[in-house]
């Protein structure tokens, strides 16, 4: 077994790839039927999810996302050829952060360069999207672009797909990309990609928790395109931390309740309107922390989410929650023991 990535962690055979959603792998499965690693310290168990209520205590808190993912996936065409524009982020002023992207038929290849300023792109039912200038400068992956028509959400509902990448099998609707906790937007925002980690809850596990004396935080962080080909660090995203969150995660804190992220995305927010004591108050905007082992983790005493790849920058994010060796020994068990990797794929639980 080879290892390499950012952490030298085992590199995944491909057919570790979950290419369906669990409640498609086999009759009488829900959304709960994955496996759930669980990382304390180094020590490695092995459990079903359902069994999350049994790994918690009454008075942790579990801090969810409730971004709605969006169809955001639309084929258009540039100059007569066809692409596949992936809108990612919603702007303050309109504009639409997007990605080009190659069509193959299984999903997208690798992303094409945008840009140049000026280029126009034609989308279904005539209206036309216009690239303005990278949304980070210097990168050349994420452009910000006007759109011609007002309703872009609708747009997006009309004609758009969950985005897909060619591990999975076929497209799947857009509620297999919804999680319990999603919302929609007031003003059409939402994620580009599924806030993954949530997905496996259900209604009835959520009330198993909340019966153990788990509490749940909502916050919202609109997640865009990931980079599964380049693996460089997340791009700027919208979030919001409500005060009632703010409160409850304080409170759990100062209690002895451990405060769990629900996925990175959960812990990118909550990180983002913590201050240095680990006191988080009310925030929203856009936050463009990357949590690192040298940055650290002010508030959270755990996480969960999915399955990452080797040289996905998230695994630096785990690294800063349970240590360089915990990561590397959990990864390695989930290698050795069949786990399934990406957005339908199994859990990983690590505590500090």
């Amino acid at each position: 077994m080879t290892s390499h990535g950012v952490l030298g962690i085992p590199a995944v055979p491909e057919e570790l790839s979950a290419r369906v959603p669990a409640e498609r792998r086999g009759p009488g499965r829900g959304r709960d039927a994955v496996r759930l690693l669980v990382s304390r310290g180094t020590e490695v168990s092995h459990h079903r999810f359902g069994a999350l209520p049994e790994l918690l205590r009454a008075g942790d808190v579990l801090v969810v996302n409730t971004s709605a993912t969006l169809p955001a996936a639309v084929d258009a065409r540039l100059d007569g050829a066809p692409v596949v524009v992936h809108f990612s982020a919603r702007g303050d002023d309109g504009r639409w952060a997007v990605e080009l992207r190659e069509p193959d038929g299984r999903g997208t290849t690798g992303p094409r360069p945008g840009g140049p300023a000026g280029a126009e792109l034609l989308l279904p039912g005539g209206a036309r999207l216009v690239l303005r200038e990278p949304l980070v400068p210097g990168a050349e992956r994420l452009w910000w672009a006007r759109v011609s028509v007002a309703g872009v959400t609708a747009l997006l509902h009309r004609y758009g797909r969950p985005v897909r990448y060619r591990y999975t099998e076929r497209d799947q609707p857009l509620a297999a990309y919804q999680t319990v906790f999603a919302v929609p937007s007031p003003d059409g925002a939402g994620s580009a990609e599924m806030p993954s980690a949530a997905r496996p809850f259900t209604a009835e596990l959520v009330a198993a928790l909340v019966r153990r004396g788990v509490q749940f935080a909502p916050l919202t962080l609109h997640t865009g395109v990931s980079s599964p080909e380049a693996h460089e660090p997340p791009y700027p995203e919208r979030f919001e931390v409500p005060g009632a969150t703010a409160r409850l995660v304080n409170a759990a804190r100062a209690g002895g309740g451990r405060v769990v992220g629900v996925g990175t995305t959960a812990v990118r927010a909550l990180e983002s309107a913590a201050g240095p004591s680990g006191v988080v108050a009310a925030a929203r905007g856009w936050t463009e922390l990357v949590v690192t082992p040298e940055r650290g983790v002010r508030v959270v005493d755990g996480l969960l989410t999915g399955l990452h790849e080797p040289e996905a920058s998230h695994l630096l994010m785990l690294e800063a929650v349970a240590g360089a060796e915990a990561v590397r020994r959990g990864y390695a068990e989930a290698v050795g023991r069949r786990y399934l990797w990406h957005e339908f794929g199994d859990t990983h639980l690590l505590l500090r």
